[in-house]
């Protein structure tokens, strides 16, 4: 039986267990990549792991985020950041440089190889055919450590693409077509690997806007091949010789298979406030559109504005309408320069933004109040702008740029003949920007700059056998880490100072979550299906576990955050019968017993409504020694200290 291109790779870099379905097994981490809003934390674990020197092939720490500077924090942290690379042997990208997966994929993703980031959106890098993943902080210090990365082997899906894509109809309309179909959980524990004679009408770029999205499908990862398109990509940054072809056998057998006729997709848009809500622009075109926003990890590249600025030329702005572009680079942002076309943008009377994230995470440009909002980003999740009542909507550079003209929601195969792009064969690389690590022995007279803002980490005690207190809070269904940790420009500068970070801690559900759980010493959470979606924030975990959350018990976690949990000593339940979730209330006092945990089983016990409820768990020999050490960093501790 023939191999899927992601068996080939797993197969290369694993060191534990084997490559059966849902089998627990651990890889080798080539590289890893951090952002500035995940790389504090990510690095004040790596030093309290006492390695001195990064073991990966290649680290990269990027600063996109946190570029907002209101006050000392962020500059504060950014100067800790580029201490902590020049002592430990990371390349540093320096604020303003761009956004890390555009930069990664520019400069440093390489097919065949395997990247840990501590961001969701880390599979950017499978456009080029490599095994990335997103993981919490804790992980990602972990592989710079030299330990391995455990995960479930997941089940490959073969997207199957046939056709070219009409005019008007991008590579952001081919992942929504993804979503409409599987939803944002269709694809959790699974690899989506992209196959079919369509993957060569897509460029490098185009691959990238479709596997960084697939995260909000809930994959593990999705991949392309490594064919002639890599090639010429890599060669036009001036590194065609990290090339290697890299494709799944002709027989490979493949646990799924999703056919899309590209030629048959037509432009898409995802209503509020999931990005698994997706609709053709047709259906609901005409809508009054006050804010349109083009950018973020998603849609940022050359080939992206390109395509806007085209449709820009010598047309204005609806007057009602407000355009911002967020560059996804100084690459991006010099070819557009040369090329003339950065000024049909500024003529139009587009807001040029750094070349960070921006208004993805709420870092700026929150839309006003009652606001219907157009962005090419990744998420629409609620309050995520930065403004509650705001509508967000998700759409393709195309829509987003005939919209900003006609100040309502269009159809862009409506406003006139697609303009015609040149890309360049030779892409304009300086990499002045990028700090190479310093040689070892230079290295160790370096020394970490800490800014008053970033507080020690709390403490992490052995797991008991018997958990005690009160449900502080029950959710529904599909809670992102954006319920539970919210982003935005007044507590992204917080990441380093958890305790007060966690005055945040589910604020958009419940204002009252921090002060309860802190009166009541700490207690549980019960959710329904798919709690933790979204970003790989592991501030969603430490900062509850900071306020005492001992256990969440749900229908079904999301992969990063499952993990997270377990990574801080958070112990992770789930419902034997799942309609026992209708039986828990907030306010009701637990008791559960785990000292059969190893068993998979677990009895609750509700002492308020004086019934018992049976939960179970997914957790692995090694994730269950990890809980009872406390998490991630005490059980590491514990390793080399044996």
């Amino acid at each position: 039986m023939g191999k899927t291109l992601t068996e080939k790779i797993l197969e290369q870099h694993l060191l534990e267990g084997k490559l059966e379905k849902e089998t627990d097994i651990s890889i080798r981490i080539d590289q890893t990549l951090t952002q500035d809003a995940t790389g504090t934390m990510t690095y004040l674990q790596f030093e309290a792991m006492g390695v001195s020197r990064v073991q990966t092939e290649l680290s990269v720490s990027y600063v996109d985020h946190n570029t907002l500077q209101t006050d000392f924090k962020n500059p504060d942290d950014h100067r800790y950041l580029q201490s902590i690379a020049a002592k430990y042997g990371l390349f540093f990208s320096r604020p303003g440089n761009g956004i890390c997966h555009q930069l990664h994929l520019e400069r440093f993703a390489r097919p065949g190889k395997t990247l840990l980031g501590s961001d969701s959106h880390t599979p950017t890098g499978g456009g080029v055919g490599m095994i990335a993943i997103g993981a919490g902080g804790l992980d990602v210090a972990a592989a710079m450590a030299g330990e391995s990365f455990h995960l479930k082997m997941p089940n490959v899906v073969n997207v199957y693409l046939t056709g070219k894509l009409p005019d008007f109809v991008s590579a952001k309309d081919v992942i929504l077509e993804v979503l409409r179909r599987i939803g944002v959980k269709g694809a959790v524990n699974k690899v989506l690997e992209y196959t079919g004679p369509g993957i060569k009408n897509l460029s490098v770029p185009e691959r990238g806007t479709i596997t960084n999205m697939g995260t909000e499908t809930g994959a593990t990862t999705s991949i392309f091949p490594s064919d002639e398109i890599t090639k010429e990509f890599l060669e036009a940054q001036e590194r065609g010789e990290q090339w290697v072809q890299l494709e799944p056998d002709k027989d490979a057998e493949y646990d799924e298979t999703i056919e899309i006729s590209l030629s048959e997709l037509e432009p898409l848009i995802a209503e509020p406030h999931s990005p698994g809500n997706v609709k053709t622009v047709k259906e609901i075109e005409g809508l009054a559109v006050d804010q349109v926003c083009i950018g973020s990890c998603t849609n940022s590249s050359l080939r992206d504005l390109k395509v806007v600025a085209n449709i820009l030329k010598e047309k204005t702005v609806n007057e009602h309408t407000v355009l911002t572009v967020s560059p996804g680079s100084r690459q991006v942002v010099n070819h557009m320069v040369k090329s003339g076309e950065m000024a049909y943008l500024v003529e139009a009377g587009a807001r040029i933004l750094e070349n960070a994230c921006g208004p993805c995470i709420g870092m700026g440009l929150a839309p006003k109040s009652d606001a219907v909002t157009l962005r090419t980003f990744n998420r629409n999740f609620l309050g995520r702008s930065g403004t509650k009542s705001a509508q967000a909507y998700l759409v393709s550079p195309e829509t987003a740029a005939a919209s900003a003209i006609t100040g309502k929601l269009t159809d862009p195969r409506t406003i006139e003949k697609l303009p015609k792009i040149d890309m360049p064969k030779k892409f304009m690389v300086n990499d002045n920007m990028i700090i190479p690590p310093l040689p070892p022995e230079k290295a160790k007279t370096v020394d970490i700059v800490r800014g008053p803002n970033i507080k020690p980490l709390p403490e992490f005690n052995p797991l008991p056998d018997k958990l005690e207190g009160e449900v502080l809070l029950k959710v529904e269904d599909d809670i992102t880490t954006d319920h539970i940790m919210p982003a935005g420009a007044k507590i992204l500068p917080l990441r380093s100072n958890i305790p007060e970070i966690s005055k945040f801690v589910f604020n958009i559900v419940d204002e009252s979550f921090h002060d309860r759980s802190l009166e009541k010493g700490g207690g549980f959470i019960i959710g329904g299906d798919n709690y933790g979606q979204g970003s790989s924030r592991e501030h969603a975990a430490i900062a509850p576990k900071y306020l005492g959350l001992k256990a969440v018990i749900v229908r079904s976690f999301a992969r990063i955050h499952l993990a997270n949990l377990v990574n801080f000593g958070i112990v992770p339940l789930t419902f034997v019968n799942k309609d026992d979730y209708n039986q828990l209330e907030q306010g009701d006092q637990f008791e559960i017993d785990l000292s059969t945990i190893e068993t998979g089983e677990v009895k609750l016990k509700d002492h308020t409504k004086n019934i018992e409820v049976a939960l179970t768990h997914s957790l692995s020999e090694t994730e269950i020694e990890v809980l009872k050490a406390g998490g991630k960093l005490t059980y590491i501790k514990q390793k080399y200290s044996q």
